[in-house]
């Protein structure tokens, strides 16, 4: 739903090794080629056509079209299959989900409603997007119908603001024409406002044509005889259009030449091309640029105000690809029952652009698998302003041609990094105008906010829609004013008033430095040494700039470190997580109130992840398309200095949450030789009780995969890994001295997996399989792997209903090993005589009980703070049950032990098991 529509061809010729425009009088700048919409990715397709993109990119190109005969096909029928092969044509950041979410596949209609000239003139406040007007919806087969008084409509203005559709309709638009569903136009000729207005030489409007339509040569003597034409010029905000015939000549022939302003002009007027329909497609600032009188009906674009509209867009996104249908209908269904419960998602997601970024969102946390290519967080969300923003400025009229991106890093970033400083999600309108207003100089730095307002406002900002809040403001998408918050740091927007001064003052003391020493050059004859000290001077304010400035990015680096080792953060559930739960809903209590119902404070934890994403190459390289654009040797001095604050930071022992935001921190900068330098300083890796999803499996890949010394420990312990996630997470495993898997569904391919790796291992000494679900086929494969390991010290298999063979052949072959000392196998499915044949096997301990003979075992304790630490995700009932037969065992000891001394360290047992038997049936555990 983000795509600007169209593509255009473009002639190419070879010369000299060098590819260039065949413009015939179209004289562009240098760099500039017919484009259109999204991606900046340059694929060769042809010695002679190229399709350009909005970025001056290219897209990939079907065969088909390559292939085609023009012979074969009249020139509508070839116009029909060009327009389709282009349109059809995805972006990067679309092919990255799979070739199903083709445009035909997956789209859905927005609302349309007809406006007046009335309405639009009428002004309107920031709270007053959330007000339902009673107007008349619409479809697109209805646009050019009459009007409400018969009237035909020639020329229709569809609008809207940035993130409502507008592109993506008009694409279906064509694809519908070109496959035959839409037969009220003969032809539809596309233009992009973007692309006339780089043209300063007049052009005629057939050889415009022709240039970008060349297969339409034989039509073009008949245009303007031919009533079935549509004109569909995108983005009118790219043109400064002036009705007023003292200042714009008339123009009733399509062979004579004119400046592209002059030849719309006269094409919406209905002096050039009478017969045709045009179709203006433009954000709300500019609607202005065309008089009333010449439109026949306003209809704006309002996204899915409709809720069942945002539901049906969430099933037929999620609902195609290779996923699990399963999961895919359980996700869809998760999201729809959020969203009728959280109305500010609902309203977030009225925008069908915050649709996009959720799906893809989702696709990250459910769909990554070993082995895709990287796709960070960060990279989903400039990616997605590159879609919607990349080459848009946000006035035209404007002297400084600011990008629509850069404002919103100024303005917009001021404010969210003001709420993640103070830890505020909730804004006023005092909050807004410090922020916006807070460096107007002139009247047309007042205008370009009022454009901002009327175009972009609502895409980054909205009404709060909590009772009692209508009057405060929050970001549409929460994670987006933590990602804007980055980027105003990132930047170095957050300079002080003396760092802004001083930059000022150097770059006029630098450039006067440069014109005076031109003239003491020539001067140097004749004046005596000292008068050159003082214009010596002029040279030594760059390099004292210099250090301020390598100041503020050392301020980055500190924030950065600041932000992601925050006390007050430390027990929060991990970022992922929390962006899981603001997606889809979290059942029962809601995790930012405590136990009094008192919500707390935000956590702001993505904020310096993303951070960290924006200095990675890849972002840097979109967000220089934004007109964002971040030096290189900025990042470099950044990350110098925050790999030094961040080796600090990360040697202290951290929460197993706050450990996998710190790696997926270092996953989203995408920085091998910064990852390397930091990982080495990590002693453990306790990531215990985090639920290690198919992405955190792959973050921790990446991020510890390329460690060269062993860890000391590494404990997975309840994190819902399975086989696929062994797999995964296989670079990082066998790179341990102490490796804890318990209570993992591992099953007993799991089990092989597991010992394969232990095959010829030299690192591994202690490995924990307890509650794993190895089951005895499991037990049998790590017995058959087993004596091919020759280092392993400590083997837990305990509580994975393992039965007397199976555990009589595993402890069999352990005996045989020659470190192997110990071997946990209580909890169990053994007999009576089971245990007692493990208890007289060779030299290895067999922890398989409390009791050895007439004595408590001497290893009661670790087996009762094994119980104790892993209990709570237990079967209570089948705990009871071997808590039980313990409990029956002790006491047996106890009265066939003559020993007194025995006889009350068995009673001491015995007390520890009656408590915890108590706990379980009182469900404290």
């Amino acid at each position: 739903m983000l795509c600007r529509c169209s593509l255009y061809p473009v002639r190419i010729l070879r010369r000299r090794k060098r590819l260039l425009p065949e413009t015939d009088g179209l004289h562009l700048p240098q760099k500039y080629m017919y484009h259109s919409l999204c991606t900046k990715e340059f694929r060769r397709l042809s010695p002679r056509v190229f399709l350009i993109s909005k970025s001056h990119g290219l897209f990939w190109c079907p065969p088909a079209l390559r292939c085609m005969s023009e012979a074969a096909t009249g020139p509508i029928e070839h116009h029909r299959q060009r327009l389709s092969a282009w349109f059809s044509c995805l972006p990067s950041e679309e092919r990255h989900f799979g070739p199903s979410f083709a445009l035909d596949s997956i789209h859905v209609d927005p609302v349309i409603n007809e406006s007046s000239v009335e309405e639009i003139l009428r002004p309107k406040s920031d709270h007053s997007l959330l007000t339902p007007l009673n107007r008349r919806s619409i479809t697109v087969a209805e646009l050019f119908h009459p009007d409400s008084s018969g009237k035909p409509v020639r020329n229709v203005v569809l609008y809207g603001t940035v993130g409502t559709g507008k592109s993506t309709l008009i694409r279906k638009m064509i694809l519908d024409w070109c496959n035959g569903r839409r037969n009220e136009f003969q032809l539809i000729i596309p233009l992009s406002c973007e692309d006339l207005s780089q043209v300063t030489a007049p052009v005629a409007l057939s050889r415009l044509i022709l240039r970008k339509y060349l297969h339409l040569r034989e039509l073009l003597p008949n245009l303007s005889h031919n009533p079935g034409v549509l004109f569909i010029l995108n983005n009118l905000e790219w043109m400064d259009l002036d009705f007023r015939m003292a200042n714009t000549e008339l123009c009733s022939d399509p062979n004579e030449p004119f400046p592209p302003s002059t030849l719309l002009v006269n094409l919406i007027r209905g002096y050039l091309l009478p017969e045709a329909s045009v179709l203006v497609t433009t954000r709300p600032s500019a609607l202005n640029r065309i008089p009333g009188k010449y439109v026949g009906r306003y209809a704006e674009i309002c996204g899915f105000s409709d809720m069942e509209l945002q539901k049906m867009y969430f099933h037929v996104r999620l609902g195609h690809g290779d996923s699990d249908p399963r999961e895919t209908e359980n996700l869809a269904e998760m999201l729809s029952r959020n969203l009728e419960h959280h109305s500010q998602l609902s309203a977030a997601c009225f925008l069908p652009s915050y649709c996009w970024l959720t799906c893809a969102t989702l696709h990250l946390l459910y769909y990554t698998k070993s082995g895709d290519p990287p796709t960070t967080l960060t990279g989903i969300y400039t990616s997605f302003m590159r879609l919607n923003f990349a080459g848009e400025i946000l006035d035209i009229t404007h002297p400084s041609k600011i990008s629509l991106m850069r404002y919103v890093a100024r303005t917009v970033g001021k404010l969210a990094y003001e709420g993640c400083r103070s830890r505020r999600t909730h804004f006023t309108e005092a909050d807004l105008n410090r922020c916006f207003q807070g460096d107007l100089d002139s009247e047309a730095d007042l205008n370009l906010l009022s454009v901002f307002r009327t175009d972009a406002f609502r895409f980054f900002l909205t009404p709060c829609v909590q009772p009692g809040q209508e009057n405060l403001f929050v970001f549409t998408i929460p994670a987006m004013q933590e990602y804007l918050a980055a980027l105003y740091v990132v930047l170095g927007e957050n300079k002080t008033t003396l760092q802004r001064l001083g930059k000022e003052v150097s770059e006029i003391i630098s450039k006067a430095g440069e014109d005076v020493v031109a003239v003491v050059n020539v001067l140097s004859k004749f004046l005596p040494l000292r008068v050159f000290a003082l214009f010596n001077l002029l040279r030594v304010v760059p390099r004292l700039f210099g250090r301020v400035s390598g100041q503020n990015r050392e301020n980055i680096a500190q924030t950065m470190t600041a932000e992601m080792f925050r006390e007050e953060d430390a027990y929060n559930d991990d970022v992922l997580d929390q962006i899981n739960s603001s997606i889809l809903g979290v059942e029962g209590p809601s995790l930012l109130q405590d136990s009094d119902g008192v919500y707390k404070p935000e956590a702001f934890e993505l904020f310096p992840i993303f951070m960290a994403g924006l200095l990675s190459h890849q972002n840097r390289a979109l967000l220089d398309q934004l007109g964002c654009s971040i030096m290189n040797m900025s990042a470099f001095e950044i990350t110098t200095a925050l790999k030094k604050h961040l080796l600090r930071s990360s040697l202290r022992r951290l929460p197993p949450s706050e450990l996998m935001d710190f790696l997926f921190f270092l996953y989203e900068f995408q920085n091998e030789g910064f990852t390397a330098g930091l990982v080495t300083s990590l002693q453990d890796l306790d990531l215990s009780n985090v639920s290690m999803t198919p992405l955190k499996c792959t973050v921790v890949a990446t991020v510890m995969g390329g460690i060269k010394k062993p860890l000391l420990e590494v404990n997975l312990g309840s994190c819902h890994l399975d086989p696929d996630a062994i797999h995964t997470l296989s670079p990082v495993l066998w790179k341990c001295k102490t490796l804890k898997l318990c209570n993992n569904p591992l099953t007993a391919e799991g089990a092989r997996l597991v010992a394969e790796a232990l095959e010829g291992n030299r690192s591994l000494t202690n490995l924990s399989l307890l509650h794993t679900d190895l089951g005895d086929d499991g037990a049998d494969i790590l017995a058959s792997h087993l004596g091919r390991n020759k280092h392993l010290q400590e083997l837990n298999l305990a509580y994975n209903g393992i039965h007397d063979e199976a555990a009589l052949k595993l402890v069999e072959e352990g005996a045989r090993h020659p470190t192997l000392g110990r071997i946990h196998i209580y909890f169990n499915e053994l007999s009576d005589s089971g245990l007692q044949a493990l208890q007289s096997l060779g030299d290895v301990r067999v922890l398989v009980s409390l009791t050895e003979g007439a004595d408590a075992s001497r290893h009661w304790a670790l087996i009762l703070r094994e119980l104790r630490a892993n209990a709570g995700g237990w079967d209570h009932e089948k705990i009871r049950a071997h808590l039980t037969l313990l409990l029956r065992d002790l006491q047996s000891s106890r009265e066939l032990t003559g020993n007194l001394f025995r006889k009350v360290r068995i009673l001491r047992v015995e007390r520890k098991v009656k408590s915890m038997l108590n706990r379980i049936q009182q469900g404290k555990f």
